[in-house]
């Protein structure tokens, strides 16, 4: 069964954006894509006032998603494109419309209920619980962002993709996240930048500080962790142009930083099956609030 490219929709600037960039996801990956708009049921004395009457709601579930799939199928024409709406909790339905899906995509700013995808709810709960990866754009994002600029110093979507950027821990890799990331940079033709942020050992600051050669032995050894890690897959994907990057720092500032040039950030999130609560880890979680680039959160084990 071939897997498609999944994106919501709730009408919010957000979530067209999300549209919009999965549909050049899909046209990049040779898959369909499909909308799923969900409408979240309006309480009945609400749904009785001027504002959320008959004729909103219809405007809601009918106008907006009718005239979304025009729009795309003009602008997309060499991809296969489906709606699918949905009524209930946003957040259940789209885990259950990520489960099939190759990717998710969400906006990632908004109200909540009708007026769109919420960060601080229905976002981060679908990242939390989805094992599928789940993308993230926010409102204004448009094609030649996710491009170096022209001659003239203008972003354009026919010049070369921005660098795709990784956030890896070589302490911990997971495979899918790399291979994630090496595949969205030969997609694009990008350079491939992996980023990773590491602290100084405790007892640094006790008298060792001032020993420039222990100071640079210790970015010898985790510089050397990263390549290793990253050997395999440089020759698995020989056609990527990857550039390492290991400094003493937070992981997350760096990749914020890394995201102001990037097409893409991609992050690793561990799968907990807890029954309460959720997680999602606070490097993630940082990337997710103030990364200036789409951001693509894959789970793994």
């Amino acid at each position: 069964m071939m897997r498609t490219v999944v994106a919501g929709l709730d009408g919010s600037s957000e979530s067209r954006a999300a549209v919009e960039w999965a549909a050049r996801e899909a046209t990049l990956r040779g898959l369909p894509l499909k909308v799923v708009h969900v409408w979240e049921p309006v309480p009945e004395p609400m749904a009785q006032a001027p504002l959320l009457g008959a004729e909103t709601q219809q405007h809601w579930s009918e106008r907006i998603p009718r005239e979304t799939a025009e729009g795309l199928r003009l602008r997309h024409p060499g991809i296969e494109i489906t709606m699918e709406q949905s009524s209930g909790r946003p957040a259940d339905t789209l885990v259950k419309a990520a489960q099939d899906a190759e990717l998710l995509v969400l906006g990632s700013r908004g109200l909540s209920g009708i007026g769109g995808f919420m960060m601080g709810s229905v976002g981060l709960a679908v990242i939390a619980h989805a094992e599928r990866p789940v993308v993230l754009v926010r409102a204004g994002e448009q094609a030649a962002d996710e491009h170096q600029s022209d001659p003239v110093g203008i972003p354009s979507a026919a010049a070369p993709y921005r660098p795709v950027v990784l956030g890896l821990d070589p302490d911990g890799p997971d495979d899918s996240v790399i291979e994630f990331a090496f595949d969205a940079a030969a997609r694009r033709s990008a350079l491939l930048r992996v980023v990773h942020g590491w602290n100084l050992p405790p007892y640094y600051t006790y008298g060792l500080a001032a020993d420039p050669e222990y100071h640079d032995e210790i970015v010898r050894q985790q510089s050397a962790a990263l390549s290793a890690v990253l050997r395999p897959w440089r020759q698995k994907h020989p056609d990527v142009e990857v550039v390492e990057y290991s400094r003493p720092g937070s992981g997350a500032n760096h990749l914020v930083d890394a995201s102001r040039e990037a097409s893409l950030v991609v992050v690793g999130r561990r799968v907990r099956r807890g029954p309460v609560g959720f997680h999602i880890g606070p490097v993630t979680h940082a990337v997710l609030h103030h990364a200036t680039a789409p951001v693509a959160v894959v789970a793994h084990n």
